[in-house]
């Protein structure tokens, strides 16, 4: 089933702000294996510049994660979840996210396009803090492969 091109700008936003705490941010760091102190100790923060422990580049792929399951589980969308592969993933940052920031997202669909026998989904997720300033834009591709017919 081709991936239906009429959802192109169709937005899924997340269900409720997200909280960044210094626990998630730690979980993180530990999960991706990055011991930089800014990341778990707030003096070590404090002293680079930053309010408090600042999440890793990576961290706003939680953001993502939300709008993206809610866009792949939506039939009419036509993604067979069994043949996606991750193909891509970008970060563009207007500050760091840190322990206290309070985010809300949105993803978008931003491209659907055909390349070689497989499909490209690309997804936007655009996070924002409590003053609605922006914080990052996180943009991640999917390859739906094709078929094995």
């Amino acid at each position: 089933m081709a991936i239906n091109p009429d959802y192109l700008g169709r937005e899924y936003p997340a269900p409720e702000p997200y909280e960044v705490t210094r626990g998630k941010i730690r979980e993180f760091a530990e999960a991706v294996n990055d011991p930089n102190p800014v990341y778990t100790d707030p003096a070590a923060a404090r002293a680079a510049g930053y309010p408090d422990v600042v999440a890793p580049p990576t961290f706003p792929v939680i953001l993502g994660m939300a709008g993206s399951a809610q866009a792949i589980a939506d039939p009419d969308l036509g993604v067979d979840f069994s043949r996606v592969v991750h193909g891509d993933q970008s970060f563009h940052y207007s500050r760091p996210t840190h322990a206290g920031d309070l985010l809300d997202s949105v993803t978008r669909i931003t491209g659907i396009r055909a390349l070689g026998g497989n499909e490209l989904l690309t997804l936007e997720t655009v996070a924002h803090d409590a003053g609605g300033e922006h914080v990052v834009t996180a943009t991640m591709m999917l390859v739906v492969r094709g078929g094995d017919e």
